[in-house]
């Protein structure tokens, strides 16, 4: 397991890093991790891609979900049954973004691994693949700021708010209903809860995690967050002209 790990993600990650260090002499490390993730980024764009329109879509489709739940509420089978022939009438899958996360978590290690374990500053030659040649100097620090071997208070809140908003945009709205109503139902509760979780709990676990990391995994994981943002505010934008 850990020679596959070295040979799809660590091996290739480490090469970039120290590809783009060479190539842009003028940059520190941080600015180098924040356009590597961007071309990280722009790598798995199409599978993003698919998640990010499956979310919008999932969100225009939210009224006709909540009717179909309104009229089968009596019925949980038929409404799930409703449910899954309205995903495949407008071709919607609402797991296509599993993948997407399964892809991030190897990478995630892979540069706490390069950070923590070395390889940077030192340059370990022998990971080197042929054509990549070691910079004769690595600025370790991130606009002359912080080290970004070391933990950051301040980028692990910035990897934490970044994460709220992504969430905050990514998640659909949940439907209101009365405490004291009985169309509330434990699907819906469950739901609610999974939303609220992601929305305020997923960034404060997210801020304990990053403040004891090195900060260039908070760096890359803000810069990725900020990049799904932008993502999908493009989509979105481009979605719209279409219709």
């Amino acid at each position: 397991m850990s020679y596959l790990f070295n040979l799809f993600f660590y091996d290739p990650l480490y090469n970039g890093l120290v590809f783009l260090i060479g190539a842009l002499p003028w940059a520190d490390v941080g600015i180098v991790v924040i356009l590597f993730t961007c071309v990280v980024k722009l790598v798995l764009f199409p599978l993003s891609k698919k998640s990010v329109l499956t979310q919008i879509r999932m969100k225009e489709i939210q009224p006709e979900l909540d009717a179909i739940k309104e009229k089968y509420k009596e019925n949980k089978q038929e409404q799930a049954l409703k449910v899954m022939a309205l995903y495949k009438e407008r071709k919607i899958n609402p797991f296509s973004g599993i993948l997407l996360i399964f892809i991030q978590i190897p990478i995630i290690f892979a540069l706490y691994f390069v950070f923590l374990k070395g390889g940077l500053p030192e340059i370990k030659t022998d990971l080197l693949y042929s054509f990549i040649k070691a910079p004769s100097s690595i600025d370790i620090s991130f606009l002359g700021l912080l080290d970004i071997t070391q933990k950051s208070y301040a980028i692990a809140f910035l990897a934490a708010i970044t994460q709220f908003f992504q969430v905050k945009f990514a998640m659909p709205k949940i439907k209101k209903t009365n405490i004291n109503s009985n169309q509330s139902s434990f699907k819906d509760d469950l739901a609610k809860s999974m939303s609220i979780q992601m929305k305020y709990i997923l960034p404060v676990i997210i801020f304990f995690i990053a403040r004891g990391l090195p900060s260039v995994v908070a760096l890359y994981w803000t810069t990725s967050n900020l990049f799904a943002i932008g993502q999908e505010l493009y989509l979105r934008q481009t979605r719209n002209k279409k219709a």
